[in-house]
């Protein structure tokens, strides 16, 4: 029996644009098997939607806490947006998105 992947959606805040967090997190998701996307936000954060299995999620979400050598992240919080209208997640694929 297969076991369906989880998904965990990310808001990153900090130092955590232009400092190469976007490429950071999907090389990360890439490593661990993870599909989903990562993307900037004009308040700053960087916002990210992983699905995979918990173990690689939680090494990701541990990753994200420290981020690349340049960044200095303050926050990682794990947000529901019940019914937003968020891009969905392409299987066997980790995104960069545009800015929102």
């Amino acid at each position: 029996m297969e076991i369906p992947p989880m998904q965990m959606h990310l808001m990153i805040s900090g130092r955590v644009q232009n400092v190469g967090f976007r490429s950071f997190c999907k090389r990360k998701a890439l490593e661990l098997s993870l599909s989903g996307w990562v993307r900037n936000r004009h308040s700053g954060e960087v916002e990210v939607l992983a699905e995979g299995a918990a173990p690689a999620l939680a090494a990701f979400f541990a990753a994200c806490k420290e981020g690349p050598l340049w960044a200095r992240v303050s926050r990682v919080e794990e947000v529901s947006y019940a019914g937003a209208d968020i891009p969905p997640v392409q299987q066997g694929y980790f995104q960069t998105l545009n800015t929102v």
